[in-house]
């Protein structure tokens, strides 16, 4: 059997935290879901991590603050960002840091599929 890839889930949204991990798996990859950034750095996961959906706006380390420690520990780890916030100007600018998409909740599963596999 091929090994799924790791993609972990970043979001302080419980309801998200719950409903992507079985999406994901329905897609072929495993995943582990963290309600913090500071509790995906903290964990023993960071180093097999092929995609990470990590939302924008959280409580203390925001998504492009982990992206940028991820950069500063030279962990090559692709970003799919997820935002309820449509701000049209935090798109471009994650996508310029290096994200690989950047989807406005609520998005759609292909959305979400397309964005892993253009990840991996």
């Amino acid at each position: 059997m091929v090994a799924r890839s790791l993609v972990a889930v970043v979001d302080d949204d419980p309801s998200v935290r719950e409903s992507l991990p079985d999406l994901l798996w329905e897609f072929g990859f495993r995943s582990q879901a963290f309600s913090s950034a500071e509790e995906f750095l903290a964990s023993e996961y960071v180093g097999e991590t092929r995609c990470l959906i990590l939302d924008i706006a959280m409580p203390g380390m925001s998504g492009p603050d982990l992206q940028r420690e991820l950069m500063l520990r030279r962990q090559q780890i692709p970003i799919v960002f997820i935002t309820a916030h449509g701000d049209e100007t935090v798109r471009p600018r994650v996508l310029d840091q290096g994200a690989v998409e950047c989807l406005i909740k609520p998005f759609s599963d292909t959305a979400l599929r397309e964005a892993v596999r253009a990840a991996l």
